[in-house]
């Protein structure tokens, strides 16, 4: 539990960027505290903080959209999580396969996201 509490010396709450394993693809961002880290360590799967409901949440437990954790990185300055998982159904509570489906602008040379 110490090593886990580095990530939190800065918030009690820490980003976590969760991206496809098998794809790279962006699926969705989130945030974790201590207890949804350690929940996710010990389940294998997805929990996070919702900042809106106040209360721990796993991914997928009411959708069944689950997402089974591959690997976790942090950032250089341990302030910011990178979760790799392989994803069952849609990320986004919209239905859509990931949340970041609204473009709102894009230069000609950038890759449209499919």
């Amino acid at each position: 539990m110490q090593q886990l509490q580095q990530y939190f010396q800065k918030s009690d709450l820490i980003p976590a960027i969760v991206v496809e394993d098998q794809t790279n693809e962006v699926l969705m961002l989130a945030y974790m505290n201590l207890e949804s880290l350690q929940k996710t360590f010990e389940t294998g799967y997805t929990w996070f903080w919702s900042r809106s409901r106040q209360e721990l949440w796993n991914k997928g437990a009411t959708s069944g959209h689950l997402q089974k954790v591959v690997c976790i990185y942090a950032d250089c300055d341990d302030d910011t999580l990178l979760v790799r998982v392989q994803q069952t159904g849609a990320a986004c509570h919209t239905g859509n396969h990931s949340c970041f489906f609204k473009e709102i602008w894009r230069e000609n040379t950038c890759h449209k996201i499919p």
